[in-house]
């Protein structure tokens, strides 16, 4: 009779099992090797009356991405896709930017800063919730459905725009993005309030089980009594709200609003932070923390791309092989096969 297993092998086994293991582990590899070649790079010291570091500099830098990826989430989870973040992002920077008066070199704004940040996150609310009709409503496939404004939203950025990268003079706006509070970049802040509030909402109210109901079975959902529609025009909503903020937070932080390049590629990186953070990206199953996980992941890889000296031309190349390897780990058919090939050697040793 063979041995049972012990407590400790059975809790391996559980950890092993748990979405967010090889996040976390992965993220902790990336860190020891940014450590294996920069020796200061976990020396976090307070400068400016503020905390100063590479550490410090990821995590300020992965807000934006970490807060497209949660409304990135709650769109998957409901069996949908947005490639129109990244257009979204450059809209509610220009409207943000105009709003305040970009031309103006004096330093003051032309709407109040509230009203400029409310006016964006409106905008890019606007937007998602169209995307939220072309695909409830409207029945199209989301991915054709976003694919509309990820194509038409850069124009209209460079509408608002006139074509030219708007510099923003208005120093109190510079908070949002580049200022610190309790010596934390504030921009963490702000990615901590939208997470408590969606994981509140999803954890304890029955948001989270409407949201797997349609994201599993869309059609037993309804049939159920669950409002799959409106759930699925608030999920594009709330990405685009999310959008928004993060473009606020990223021209912020650069001073100007360029609709050329703000949050482009955006879409991508947030996707795949989502789908390193254990999110099934055919519905149901999805994870706040793990999103958030691989959004520090694909960030921190950046840095390690850029520090190392890698060729820009290739890092594109090296950021898709390392989450194709992650993705690999999370696959429970691959680790069953890996685990098989294990084992077969071990069992032709015993008989033999």
């Amino acid at each position: 009779m063979p041995d049972a297993p012990s407590p400790s092998s059975s809790l391996l086994a559980a950890a092993l099992r748990h979405r967010l293991t090889w996040p976390l582990v992965t993220l902790a590899l990336l860190l020891a090797v940014n450590t294996a070649f920069n020796a200061s790079f976990l020396h976090v010291e307070w400068r400016d009356g503020h905390f100063y570091g590479s550490l410090v500099d990821i995590l300020n830098r992965a807000a934006p991405l970490a807060l497209v990826s949660l409304g990135m989430t709650m769109v998957i989870a409901t069996r949908g896709i947005d490639i129109s973040v990244g257009a979204v992002v450059a809209i509610a920077a220009a409207v943000g930017a105009w709003m305040i008066g970009g031309s103006v070199s004096g330093g003051e704004s032309r709407f109040p800063l509230p009203l400029a940040i409310l006016g964006a996150i409106g905008v890019a609310a606007l937007c998602g919730l169209w995307n939220g009709l072309l695909v409830a409503k409207v029945g199209m496939q989301p991915i054709i459905a976003t694919l509309i404004l990820m194509v038409a939203g850069r124009g209209i950025a460079q509408l608002i725009t006139d074509g030219q990268i708007i510099t923003i003079y208005y120093a109190p706006f510079f908070f949002l993005g580049g200022g610190y509070l309790l010596g934390l970049p504030f921009s963490l802040f702000v990615l901590a309030a939208v997470f408590a509030g969606l994981y509140l909402a999803v954890t304890r109210t029955a948001l989270g089980l409407f949201v797997q109901a349609v994201g599993i079975n869309p059609t037993a959902a309804r049939v159920a009594g669950v409002q799959s529609r409106r759930l699925v025009v608030a999920a594009y909503t709330f990405c685009g709200v999310c959008a928004g903020i993060a473009g606020l937070l990223i021209s912020s932080n650069v001073k100007s609003a360029d609709a050329n390049n703000a949050g482009q590629m955006l879409e991508l990186d947030a996707i795949l932070a989502v789908t390193l953070g254990g999110t099934a990206l055919t519905g149901g199953r999805f994870s706040l923390v793990g999103s958030v996980i691989g959004a520090l992941i694909i960030q921190t890889l950046t840095y390690a791309i850029y520090s190392l000296g890698v060729p820009p031309e290739i890092n594109l190349v090296v950021k898709a092989v390392v989450v194709f390897i992650v993705m690999l780990l999370q696959s429970p058919d691959f680790r069953a096969q890996i685990g098989a090939l294990v084992r077969r050697p071990a069992a032709g040793g015993a008989l033999s």
